[in-house]
């Protein structure tokens, strides 16, 4: 799989964070692509693919979903791929989509819209 994918997910992130968070966020929130760790690359590369996936297998009647609706799909392939590398993850890491912050379900369902971007395009 490309590394385009991933670093397109993981700059829609950075992009969404620094509009939704709130105040100053951790450094690791906003890590270039370049020093995002490897797992954290591969799991990038394997949502960006199941939301192209999801969009295409769709015709694209994903534009139709609510912002909520994309953000939890978001969430929803994460939290697997933190399963997926994590063998014992803190339960903030893995909470459901109805605990996480504003600023996160935000961020989440921007990834979703820039995703569908890319894919038109």
């Amino acid at each position: 799989m490309s590394e385009e994918p991933g670093r397109i997910f993981r700059e829609a992130w950075i992009a969404g964070v620094k509009q939704h968070y709130p105040g100053e966020p951790k450094g690791s929130y906003v890590t270039p692509w370049a020093d995002t760790p490897e797992w954290e690359r591969a799991s990038a590369a394997a949502v960006y693919e199941q939301v192209r996936q999801f969009v295409e297998l769709s015709d694209g009647m994903t534009a139709k979903l609510t912002r909520t609706q994309k953000s939890r799909f978001v969430a929803v392939c994460w939290i697997a791929q933190i399963y997926k590398h994590i063998p014992d993850p803190k339960p903030g890491y893995v909470a459901d989509w109805d605990e996480l912050p504003d600023w996160q379900k935000e961020t989440d369902a921007d990834i979703f819209e820039t995703i569908e971007q890319a894919i038109r395009v």
